[in-house]
Formats: structure tokens, C-alpha cells, sequence
């Protein structure tokens, strides 16, 4: 063999060892795609809160606000891959888009099995009654569409502060957070491969997450700014109890100086807004640390390093 074709052979052996390292160290990854980082009102650049976690061979939605499925479609991660999904309380802001994913996946992608989804208290009551809602759509579409029955179900586990789910090496579990009057409410922590995440949800500071996200590679916070709802001429009274039910930038500094993650991150913003100058100094009074502000189709890829792949564009 000529020096040149070893050469030749040496490169792709190279090559193809780099490629196997790098899909090695992606599959012990955690990645986190924020779909919408907004609250009720309806704004094109911030979706109703939902966020996609892929660990190993599993994916789930935790939340489906509106327009979920829409951001799945843009980032092409097929509706009938989703494993479940995972509710952190049932106002309406975090569910609306649960009819349309649960539906649309499984009529256009033809799921072929039950959609299984975790939450609350009342979360069975809620996916009965969409259910009943939604009862003459299911019928026409598997006698006239022939899609296939099982996809069409529904199956609801209402759970508890705890281990939630436990499976192929991955493990999610619901923290009891302090969302009052909404009770209970949760955030959840997913770890895998030695990687973990922690999801707020919707919560004042909270003890319960703060111990469950010590130390963890990304902590994923809800923030309600003052100053958005001052710009949208809110009056002062119902500014003060939408934000007494959140963490302002300023408490929320508390929380990240406690836990210490890795990275943290602001999703779930109130309003939809809000800027990072409304958000950014006030979280620095409290905590120095790696600090982003969550966008619609952003991507965290937690492993060796945290890496935020911030998006080209958002459709407007």
C-alpha cells in the first residue's frame, strides 16, 4: 500500500472515530427545546409555555401550551415520537394546546397507541371530558379516515410529589412548588446518564425546588416583570396579584445563588414582553452565575458542557 492510501485510510479511520465519539457523547446528552416561553396572552414570538425534553430514546412535552405542535413542526421532531407528556399544574395557558397535539398527532402522523400523560389531581377528569368534547371528531375519523382506534385514547396518571417515571435509564420526578392558590402544582427534574434538568413551572420561591436543583446542569425558571406590566398600562392591583403568584427577576436571583446550577434560564416570562433589560439587572442583584433568557425554539444540549443553540428565526 502506497504512503498515499495509507494516509487516505488513516483520515477516515479518523474520520469515523471522531463521527462514533460524537454520537457517543450526544447519546448521553439531555437536550432541552424551549417551545414557547410565553403565558396567555397571544403574541407571535412567545408560544404558550411548553418545553420538549429528549433524553436517550425518550421524548416528552412537559406543558402544551398554544402552539406546540406548530413548534415541533419547525424543528421536525414527529408528533407520534412524543412518549407523554407531563402537565405542571392545568390553567389553561399550559393545556390549550393539548387537544390539538393529542389530536392532530395522532390523525396526520397516525399514532397507534395511547398518548400517556402525567399531572395533578384533576388531570384525569380534564382528558375525560376532552375526550367527551371531542367524541364525534374520534368516531368520523376512524370510520371515515380509518385511523387507527388506540391512538385515539388517552391514558392519564395523576400523580404525586415524587419519582413520576423511571425508565431506560431516564427518571422524572414532580416537586411540590408553591403556586397557591393552584394546589398542587408541580416542577420536574429529569436526570440522566449523570445529567440533570429542573423545570419550575409556575411557583413563588419555592424550598422544595430550590433543594431539588442544587447543583443541577440547567434549572429552567418562570419570571413575572413588574416593569412589562407597567409599560402595558396594568393597573397596580391586578399587577400585584399576577406577579405575587410568580418570582420577580430579584427573587428569582435568590433562587439561582441557592441552587447554583450549571446554567440558568428563563422561560415561562410574564409578560411575553418583558426584555432581558427588564429581566437581567434585577436577577444580578441577587446571583452573578451563568444566566440566558429563554426564546421561542431555543435548544440546550446538556452534556460535558451546557450549550445553548440559540435560533436563526422565530416564524413570526
Amino acid at each position: 500500500m502506497s504512503v498515499a492510501s495509507v494516509r487516505v485510510v488513516s483520515m477516515f479511520l479518523l474520520a469515523a472515530v471522531s463521527f462514533f465519539l460524537a454520537a457517543s457523547a450526544r447519546s448521553q446528552e439531555i437536550r432541552v427545546t424551549l417551545l414557547g416561553t410565553g403565558n396567555p396572552p397571544p403574541v407571535m414570538d412567545r408560544f404558550g409555555p411548553s418545553i420538549l425534553v429528549e433524553a436517550g430514546n425518550k421524548k416528552f412535552l412537559f406543558d402544551t401550551g398554544r402552539g406546540a405542535i406548530q413548534r415541533m413542526t419547525q424543528i421536525k421532531v414527529g408528533w407520534e415520537t412524543i412518549n407523554g407528556v407531563f402537565f405542571t399544574h392545568l390553567h389553561s395557558d399550559h393545556v390549550v394546546g393539548f387537544p390539538d397535539a393529542w389530536l392532530t398527532g395522532w390523525l396526520v402522523s397516525r399514532r397507534n397507541r395511547p398518548l400517556e400523560v402525567w399531572g395533578p389531581p384533576g388531570t384525569e377528569n380534564m382528558v375525560s371530558h376532552l375526550r367527551q368534547a371531542f367524541e364525534f371528531d374520534i368516531r368520523f375519523r376512524m370510520s371515515d379516515d380509518k385511523a387507527p382506534a388506540e391512538g385515539a385514547l388517552v391514558s392519564a396518571h395523576e400523580i404525586g410529589a415524587g419519582v413520576a417515571y423511571e425508565q431506560d435509564g431516564v427518571r422524572v420526578t414532580a416537586i411540590k412548588v408553591d403556586h397557591a392558590p393552584v394546589e398542587p402544582a408541580y416542577g420536574y427534574r429529569i436526570d440522566y446518564a449523570g445529567r440533570s434538568v429542573v423545570l419550575s413551572g409556575d411557583t413563588r420561591i419555592s424550598d422544595n425546588l430550590i433543594r431539588a436543583a442544587e447543583g443541577v446542569d440547567l434549572l429552567v425558571h418562570e419570571v413575572a416583570s413588574p416593569e412589562s406590566f407597567q409599560r402595558a398600562g396594568i393597573p397596580a392591583e391586578r399587577m400585584k396579584t399576577i406577579v405575587g403568584h410568580h418570582v420577580t427577576p430579584e427573587q428569582a436571583g435568590e433562587v439561582f445563588e441557592k441552587a447554583k446550577p450549571r446554567l440558568a434560564l428563563y422561560s415561562h416570562i410574564v409578560l411575553p414582553t418583558a426584555t432581558a433589560d427588564d429581566l437581567v439587572p434585577g436577577t444580578r442583584k441577587n446571583y452573578r452565575g451563568p444566566l440566558e433568557v429563554g426564546e421561542d425554539l431555543m435548544v440546550i444540549e446538556v452534556g460535558h458542557e451546557v450549550v445553548v443553540r440559540r435560533p436563526s428565526h422565530t416564524a413570526q
